[in-house]
């Protein structure tokens, strides 16, 4: 591993366990540095590379690289196929599942209704606010004034949501049914 990808690795194991990138002190010393000079070149080795910017006021921030995650080619889930090289592609999460930040929220999933759609019970559903639906959607809806995560479907001219799971029943509106947003994506983690 060359300089920078150990700087770049030490720098995002800070960044996720304090929130906020180290000083140029702090830096040389994570580094084994003697001077601050090594850790200035090496940021602005960061900073030409696109992983980190620097305001007006010397304060380092990550961009949007910075804690990207290599993308490589695909893999097959079956027969096994010869190993490939990286695409050398860096992409975060946000870049890969959310199209509108500013309407997108996420959402912790409690039971297990929807199980049957691939979504169980811990996993955090993406959902896109106002966003248009259509019938089969995955929507989060308020449903006389509670909230719940269901298909929405139709029958006789009326709107009602169908779990993900044969062991619950379909929800009809005895009141009012109004669509939260559409769920766009899952997030599952495997292993603590």
């Amino acid at each position: 591993m060359n300089r920078l990808s150990l700087c770049l690795s030490k720098l995002q194991g800070f960044y996720c366990k304090n929130k906020f990138l180290p000083t140029y002190s702090e830096i040389s010393r994570m580094m084994g540095y003697k001077s601050k000079n090594a850790a200035y070149q090496i940021i602005k080795d960061l900073i030409e590379e696109g992983f980190v910017s620097k305001d007006s006021s010397g304060r380092l921030s990550p961009t949007k690289m910075f804690l990207g995650t290599e993308l490589f080619y695909s893999i097959k889930a079956g027969f096994t196929t010869p190993v490939e090289e990286s695409a050398g592609d860096k992409i975060t999460l946000d870049e890969y599942l959310i199209s509108h930040p500013s309407s997108t929220i996420m959402i912790s999933v409690s039971g297990d209704s929807m199980t049957e759609a691939g979504i169980f019970d811990g996993d955090i559903v993406i959902v896109e606010k106002g966003s248009s639906y259509k019938l089969g959607d995955i929507v989060v809806a308020e449903i006389d004034e509670g909230y719940t995560l269901k298909f929405l479907d139709k029958e006789n001219n009326r709107y009602f949501l169908r779990p993900g799971n044969i062991k619950y029943p379909n929800i009809y509106p005895e009141d009012e049914l109004k669509i939260f947003g559409v769920v766009t994506g899952v997030v599952r983690k495997i292993k603590k």
